[in-house]
């Protein structure tokens, strides 16, 4: 699973998400409108959560193939001494093993497929889930900051130039990650009194 092609997903579509919420730093342009703009990538990369559930990821996928690879070691090793047993064991059992192997040999490459489209779907749907509180907390923020726009710049810019001093990215990043930080916690104050009732 390549996890750069799925982080530029992800940025895609927090770019797009983005590029329809309302929020700025500054008040700019003619109307008077207050607007911002905050580099995707940089948000995406840097965000504790995004980092996490990464992680936490790749340790699943790799425990999902774990059954095939065996199959597939087993196969292999097979494969690898058809020709010497078919030498001893005549050419009747090369036949029917071959025949075999070959069965096997595409029922493990539908198994890995079907592998690859369940992690997937899996990875897209935490992917949008990130992207989807991401996108409500700007919203939020915006809001109660009183701005009119927000637009997202990096892989998937809807921003061609902005002055830097409309960039809001570093303080949207710190108040995403301190959130986080703060739910982690409250997740770990819960686990620990379960510990101690196992204990007793």
């Amino acid at each position: 699973m390549n996890y750069k092609i799925i982080m530029k997903k992800a940025l895609l579509i927090l770019g797009i998400a983005l590029a329809t919420i309302s929020c700025n730093k500054e008040t700019a342009s003619a109307e008077g409108a207050k607007t911002a703009y905050i580099d995707t990538a940089t948000l995406m990369e840097k965000y504790d959560k995004f980092k996490d559930e990464e992680e936490k990821f790749k340790v699943k996928s790799l425990e999902m193939g774990r059954p095939l690879e065996t199959k597939l070691k087993n196969f292999q090793y097979e494969a690898q001494n058809f020709q010497s047993n078919a030498q001893v064991k005549g050419m009747a059992w090369a036949q029917q093993k071959g025949a075999e192997l070959q069965r096997r040999e595409q029922e493990l490459q539908m198994e890995q497929n079907a592998l690859l489209r369940q992690i997937q779907i899996e990875s897209d749907s935490i992917r949008s889930e990130i992207v989807k509180s991401m996108k409500d907390f700007i919203k939020d923020y915006g809001k109660k900051n009183g701005y009119d726009y927000i637009y997202g710049t990096g892989d998937a810019a809807t921003v061609l130039y902005a002055k830097e001093n409309y960039d809001i990215t570093e303080e949207i990043l710190k108040l995403l990650n301190e959130e986080f930080q703060a739910s982690k916690g409250k997740e770990t104050s819960k686990e620990e009194p379960k510990k101690e009732e196992t204990n007793k």
